[in-house]
This record gives C-alpha cells, structure tokens and sequence, in this order.
C-alpha cells in the first residue's frame, strides 16, 4: 500500500462498486473460475481487491479494467454467443464490441497505466489469489482522462477481466490475440460487470 494509507473497507467509505467474477473459457481452463473485484473509495483513497479462485496455478495473470474509450457505452461480459469465428474459446478481440478496450492495468502501480507490465499477481499452487492496491484516487482519475480524453473513470460502466492459461496450453489457430501477445496470455478466463453497491 502506497504512502503508507490504510486500506479502506465497506465501512465508513464514502463509494464501494463491486464485480462478481464468473468463469469464461471454462472448457479451456479445465475450471470454473470465481471471484470478486470490489473498489472502495474513502476520501482519495481508493481501494482495489479482487480474490481469485480456480485460475491456472503457479503463473502470472493479467488482469483489468475494460470499456470503452468514446462515447457513453455500458461494458458489458460477454457469452458464448459472442464467440463469433465458433471455435469455441471467447478471445479477446471477441469481447471488445461487447466489453471494449483494455483501460487501467491492476498490477503494483495501475496508475502509470501501462498494461504491458510483470507485476502482476501471481498465483498461488492451489489456483487462487488476493490483490489489495490502495492508491490515489485523483492521481488514477488524471492519469485515466490523460490516455482516454473526454472519458471519466465511472466505475459502473466498465468490466473487470482475468486472463491467462499456461503457455503450454494448446489453443486453435483462429484464436486472436494483441500486440504479438501470445493468446495464452490474454486468453479471457473471468469477467465481472462493475455495480454500485454503497454511495
């Protein structure tokens, strides 16, 4: 935690937004993957926890904020019907109509907002993780209008992602993927669509 600020909790916050995290391409990770992302704000403080259960163990996995960067579309988590080359396996290039663009990266420091990163967690031999960030607000606030001008944060209209399987992972050819990123490593294993759920 950054400066030494507490965490905040439900408690006393002045916001909380929470995402219930559902599994996708559960056939691919051999697991239905669960968890929960919630945003707590307190002040200017503003509290990332997501907890992580059933992913592929032992590996790094990369996780985020999703939506879109112009005009005022709601993301939404996609389905199976959104798995539109039916291969079988929802890739990342096939969220974005539904779900939009990768926003603010949830590693060490989500502010710098630099997604191509390694600090992200890590998970532990029995397939589960907790991520805990307490940052500033404003400072994330800024930096968010900075790379998507004429866009708010507004928590409530983006999605959390989880992505990653282990590179051993055999995956079809028609399976997309960014930048020249491998698709194991940003194969969509759990999406979440953030809600308000205390002001």
């Amino acid at each position: 935690m950054p400066n030494g600020m507490p965490i905040a909790h439900g408690a006393n916050a002045d916001v909380v937004y929470k995402a219930e995290l559902s599994a996708l391409n559960a056939k691919t990770t051999g697991s239905e993957v669960s968890g929960e992302a919630s945003f707590t704000i307190y002040g200017d403080r503003l509290t990332i926890r997501i907890s992580a259960h059933g992913v592929p163990p032992n590996m790094e996995h990369l996780q985020h904020l999703h939506g879109f960067a112009k005009g005022d579309r709601t993301s939404r988590c996609p389905t199976a019907r959104n798995d539109t080359n039916g291969d079988g396996i929802i890739d990342i290039v096939e969220t974005e109509p539904l779900a939009g663009t990768t926003m603010v990266p949830f590693t060490d420091d989500p502010v710098n907002m630099q997604i191509v990163n390694d600090t992200y967690p890590r998970a532990g031999a029995e397939g589960s993780y907790l991520y805990v960030k307490t940052i500033s607000l404003k400072a994330l606030k800024a930096a968010f209008t900075a790379k998507f001008p004429g866009q708010q944060l507004d928590l409530d209209r983006r999605v959390v992602f989880l992505h990653g399987v282990p590179t051993t992972t055999k995956l079809p050819a028609t399976v997309a993927s960014l930048d020249h990123i491998p698709a194991q490593v940003t194969l969509p294993i759990a999406c979440g669509q953030i809600r308000k759920v205390q002001e």
